[in-house]
């Protein structure tokens, strides 16, 4: 399968801060990235590096190939919808999908005409006095319709209510299927997407922690709950991302896999397995409390 990005040993520093250090990935073609973590984990940094906003300070990033910054070849193949998007104050929604039309080569606009309609937009009012959720439904649109072979959305459901963001996933998983392209989601609402994410980079503090197939993350993480003296000989030696005890009893959330012997052996001793949204995980590997040596994550 073909690579769309190739990041090798990146570093981004802001004077003596290091906010990237020293990742490498890749993202391939035809597929939806999960690029998750905390805010001020580096993720829009990265983003701003692949759309060549920001210069790394080291390292090697290719897009499509070759390097983005002041490459067209590149850029008119991306398109990136980020939440602090700005537009002239004069420019209506009207105004702003034309500007979206004429950029992007492989722009629908019977597709942009029809989420238009389903998002309700009043396509003559200015973006200026658009709401939060409209402004964020026009970058939308111009994302789906835009069919760039990579396309970016950075927290692209702000102020968004619960039946505009379900829009935003169904069209987008239609869409995807009969126009398939390289997706990379960045969002703070984990469990709204996990089902629809096939790859899943976490990053932190400016480093990665994950960067796997959302199927075989799946199933990977489980909390183990019963005694605290049963508990803690089962997950001697295991990763423990997470654990907690309270009157006699603890529970130890574990990064591994577990087999079907293994849980009837744990169910055997009185201990219940449980398993872990990834929304939860994330949470585990970035709030700064994880035990030691063994919750180390690789």
């Amino acid at each position: 399968m073909n690579r769309i990005i190739e990041v090798n040993r990146l570093n981004k520093k802001y004077g003596h801060e290091s906010v990237i250090q020293d990742i490498s990935f890749t993202v391939e073609e035809n597929k939806i990235y999960g690029l998750l973590g905390r805010n001020g984990a580096g993720k829009t940094t990265i983003m701003h590096m692949i759309t060549a906003q920001l210069f790394p300070t080291s390292g090697e990033l290719k897009v499509f190939g070759e390097n983005p910054y002041e490459n067209n070849r590149v850029l008119s193949r991306v398109c990136f919808i980020k939440e602090s998007q700005k537009y002239p104050e004069s420019f209506r929604i009207a105004d702003v999908i034309d500007v979206a039309a004429a950029i992007y080569p492989n722009w629908d606009s019977e597709f942009a005409a029809q989420l238009i309609e389903e998002f309700r937009l009043p396509v003559k009012r200015r973006m200026k006095k658009l709401s939060r959720g409209m402004h964020s439904s026009v970058g939308i649109i111009i994302g789906l319709a835009s069919r760039a072979p990579l396309t970016i959305f950075d927290e692209p459901y702000l102020g968004l209510d619960a039946v505009a963001r379900s829009l935003f996933y169904e069209r987008l998983i239609e869409d995807y299927a009969e126009h398939p392209r390289t997706i990379i989601l960045s969002t703070h609402l984990i469990d709204e997407v996990s089902n629809i994410l096939e790859h899943v980079i976490v990053i932190d503090k400016g480093k990665i922690l994950i960067d796997e197939e959302a199927d075989d993350l799946r199933g990977k993480v489980f909390t183990a709950t019963g005694p605290e003296a049963i508990v803690s000989a089962f997950a001697a030696g295991k990763r423990v991302i997470h654990q907690e005890s309270i009157g006699g009893l603890m529970s130890a959330t574990i990064f591994s896999k577990m087999e079907g012997e293994g849980n009837l052996r744990a169910e055997a001793q009185g201990i219940k397995l449980s398993p872990v949204s990834l929304q939860q995980l994330i949470v585990y590997l970035t709030n700064g409390k994880m035990p030691g040596k063994a919750a180390e994550v690789g």
